[in-house]
């Protein structure tokens, strides 16, 4: 029992943090929360980074992180922000869709708690992001290069070449075995105690 109202305390302060109230208006500022009232194009808009270009994210920069220089952030880092002001841009859109009557001036007021409130789990949701992006990469170039690899050797097979240089081969071996096995059946029945064994079972 004391779990479950731990559990649900969690869950209540969780969504306080989401939640910006304007002029008695509650307004979510994480835009999965609204993942109900959009189509699945605006979930796949949302879900995927990389849907605004540069023109559109490099001027909020300084709008989302004015503490920062960006001349001394590396290449990653500057990829992570950048896609973190991507998130930023579309939750802003989707909340001015969703609450029409908002003015400029609560807009404003949002927008500036959200920065506040939401830049760390923004950054940390890019971050996984980027990180299964690049496990699903990998999987499927371990996957292209198996195939490569499979019809590579299945071409080289198929070659009219490498069936007349492997035929010979394949009856060698065949015949090498056959011969070995024979042998081996020869030595077994001139076998003192192959003979002794055999009159025992008879």
């Amino acid at each position: 029992m004391i779990n479950s109202k731990n559990s649900d305390r969690k869950i209540t302060n969780h969504l306080q943090q989401d939640v910006v109230k304007v002029s008695g208006k509650i307004v979510f500022i994480n835009p999965f929360l609204y993942w109900r009232r959009f189509d699945e194009n605006t979930n796949r808009w949302l879900r995927e980074l990389g849907q605004m270009s540069e023109d559109q994210i490099q001027p909020n920069r300084n709008r989302f992180y004015p503490e920062i220089d960006w001349s001394d952030l590396s290449h990653e880092q500057k990829l992570i922000k950048d896609a973190t002001i991507e998130m930023f841009l579309k939750t802003l859109e989707l909340i001015s869709t969703f609450h029409p009557s908002l003015s400029s001036g609560q807009l404003l007021e949002v927008e500036r708690k959200m920065a506040i409130i939401k830049k760390a789990p923004f950054e940390k949701w890019v971050k996984k992001s980027f990180a299964k992006k690049a496990r699903l990469l990998e999987n499927e170039k371990r996957k292209y290069q198996r195939e490569r690899f499979f019809n590579a050797w299945k071409e080289w097979f198929c070659l009219e070449n490498t069936q007349q240089a492997i035929l010979p081969f394949i009856v060698t071996i065949f015949i090498s075995s056959f011969i070995g096995w024979s042998l081996g059946i020869s030595k077994n029945s001139c076998n003192p105690y192959f003979e002794q064994n055999q009159d025992q079972l008879n």
